[in-house]
């Protein structure tokens, strides 16, 4: 399938799945996706932390690195631009000296080949802010990378944050207050200190938004103060600030290709490709709670056999059976997770097997360490359900991250002035 095939094909999905949106390249573009075949494992983090959230202070010392490969031994001629983003994630339509300082569009220059794998990749490395390019104002970010020097051939796209750390936030996640999901959510209260920040109408101007483990759809978003007392904002309505707590990830490892981790059932050579299947797996939605430490949906790139762990890792095919003898009525099945972007498409979506009364799967996945989670997304659904086949249960381990939007009515953008992590062990 080529390019303009691909995303006609996406625009049909998003038109399906999101009827709402007047663009579906636009819906893509701000919501982060890839938009190129052969594409993989895109990451964006803060440096020298791989399972960071992309969050940068304004004006500190702090970069972020994007990092990708690219199926095949053929270099790409790789671009990349900026674009400020209104609280709600549209353009804020500022232009780019608005906004950044130094070149708008760069090249990526870092790139290097994978080294003795199966699967041959070129993998793409850039760090930002760098010497062309450094940001003025505060909000959220869109990085394109395009190719060939044309911004209407977009490669992929990726959400950040910079923050200007003006307010101190405090911040608690525990278990809800509301009778009804007691024992499976989890509810964030949080209060704002403005410090010496003049705020006319907290109200209009200011904006919160609440993240679980940052993933933005599940997002409580535009939540406004229950009290404004002086110099202090508290977010504390119980209705909704309120989140299904889930349960903690499923896991494999695959660093090695010379042993069988836990839930690794087998290792097979074939074709001239490595394949990796996971045991067959049935639903904990009626387990009991169950601690263990995980990345809370992300994944780590990691080899044993190898020294550069970007460029030795090699590509594995990874089987997924998840055992289900009644499979819900209209309702599509995904494997989730950073694994797969946090989205729910054809690429991720598994087919069920009526002989092994299983739903099947399999993902081309780089070496590492993985999370992932069964979801579910009824018919007319736009938000997949992750606690069909996972459970909820308060007790489970978070991040929530919480975003302070600042609108000036002499700007026209919305600043983020504090951005706050809590983790619900820390309560």
């Amino acid at each position: 399938m080529n390019r303009k095939s691909h995303i006609i094909l996406l625009c049909l999905l998003i038109i399906f799945f999101y009827p709402g949106k007047t663009s579906c390249q636009d819906s893509l573009i701000y919501s982060g996706h890839v938009f190129k075949s052969g594409i993989k494992t895109v990451q964006l983090y803060k440096k020298g932390w791989d399972l960071s959230y992309p969050i940068l202070n304004l004006n500190s010392n702090e970069k972020l690195v994007l990092i990708f490969d690219e199926l095949g031994s053929r270099t790409g001629n790789y671009q990349y631009k900026f674009e400020h983003c209104d609280a709600g994630w549209n353009s804020s339509n500022l232009s780019p000296p608005e906004y950044l300082d130094g070149f708008p569009e760069n090249q990526i220059e870092k790139f290097n080949y994978s080294f003795n794998t199966t699967v041959d990749y070129v993998n793409y490395q850039l760090e930002f802010p760098n010497e062309d390019i450094q940001f003025r104002i505060s909000g959220n970010y869109i990085i394109y990378v395009y190719e060939d020097y044309d911004p209407e051939k977009i490669v992929l796209t990726k959400r950040f944050t910079v923050s200007e750390n003006l307010v101190k936030i405090n911040a608690r996640a525990k278990r809800p207050s509301v009778t009804a999901i007691y024992n499976e959510g989890q509810e964030v209260t949080f209060s704002v200190d403005l410090n010496s920040y003049h705020i006319r109408d907290p109200y209009q101007q200011i904006k919160a938004v609440v993240c679980q483990n940052n993933k933005w759809d599940y997002a409580r978003t535009d939540l406004k103060p229950s009290i404004f007392n002086s110099n202090e904002l508290i977010f504390n309505d119980p209705t909704t600030n309120v989140f299904l707590a889930g349960s903690e990830y499923r896991y494999f490892d695959i660093k090695s290709i010379r042993y069988k981790s836990e839930y690794i059932e087998h290792i097979d050579f074939i074709d001239s490709q490595y394949n990796i299947g996971l045991y067959p797996e049935k639903s904990r939605a009626l387990k009991n709670y169950f601690y263990i430490q995980d990345f809370n949906g992300r994944y780590y790139i990691d080899v044993q056999e190898g020294q550069n762990r970007h460029t030795d890792a090699d590509y594995l095919q990874v089987f997924f059976t998840l055992q289900m003898d009644h499979p819900p009525a209209k309702a599509r099945i995904y494997i989730y997770g950073e694994l797969t972007d946090w989205k729910c498409n054809n690429m991720n979506r598994m087919v069920y097997n009526i002989d092994s009364r299983s739903f099947e799967l399999s993902l081309l996945l780089k070496q590492g360490f993985y999370n992932y989670e069964y979801v579910c997304l009824p018919e007319g659904k736009t938000i997949p359900d992750n606690t069909l086949f996972e459970g909820s249960h308060y007790e489970t381990e978070n991040d929530y991250v919480i975003y302070i939007y600042y609108k000036d009515l002499m700007l026209r953008y919305d600043k983020l002035i504090g951005v706050e992590i809590v983790n619900t062990l820390n309560e």
